[in-house]
């Protein structure tokens, strides 16, 4: 996925993460071949949101942070996208968080809605954890809710409008976020890209 956030860096999601960390000299040649404003955004291991579900995952979390630390600043935020299946649990969340403590920038996609509820929110602001809101096809557009002092914003349906973009725009600055990650879906036909510099001119 291809997106830009509102202070006008460019960054992209990775997602391999999800599946085996890169080795380090990878992420170095990563680092290398873009600007120094470029932001890599991480989505976690999926041995830390699917297999453990966020239990005894210290040493996953750790070497997580161990291994993308060699991107320095360009390092942006992980992203941690829960299972359908996974229902809510706030302990658990509670108890992750406490691991996380601020070390680095966060976002929480909760895929079983009954995680969405405001009791989840304000844990969530309370550890400046962003929300991820997920547009997908065949869904209705979810409500915006701003639960951090930035925003991460995962737009993957097939096709988006002009005026689609411009609703996105409208909803995501209302929020007063310093910043937003937008990320478009990636597919062979490039779309992707296109829709990410439509939004990033709608910006103004």
């Amino acid at each position: 996925m291809l997106a830009y956030y509102a202070q006008r860096f460019s960054t992209v999601e990775i997602n391999n993460t999800f599946y085996r960390m890169p080795e380090a000299s990878v992420l170095e040649l990563w680092t290398s071949q873009v600007p120094e404003e470029f932001r890599f955004a991480i989505k976690a291991p999926q041995t830390i949101t699917h297999r453990k579900r966020l239990i005894h995952v210290a040493e996953e979390f750790d070497r997580l942070l161990d291994t993308t630390a060699v991107l320095g600043k360009r390092r942006g935020p992980v992203l941690f996208q829960l299972p359908p299946n996974f229902k809510k649990d706030m302990p658990r969340l509670e108890d992750f968080l406490q691991l996380i403590k601020g070390r680095v920038p966060v976002a929480f996609e909760f895929r079983h809605a009954s995680w969405l509820d405001d009791e989840i929110f304000a844990c969530l602001r309370k550890a400046s954890a962003a929300l991820c809101l997920a547009d997908v096809d065949d869904a209705p557009s979810p409500e915006l809710i701003d639960t951090a002092g930035w925003g991460y914003l995962r737009l993957r349906r097939e096709r988006y409008t002009a005026k689609d973009l411009a609703g996105w725009i409208a909803r995501a600055t209302s929020t007063g976020w310093k910043h937003a990650y937008v990320f478009f879906k990636h597919e062979d036909t490039g779309t992707g890209p296109k829709l990410a510099k439509r939004f990033l001119k709608l910006t103004g």
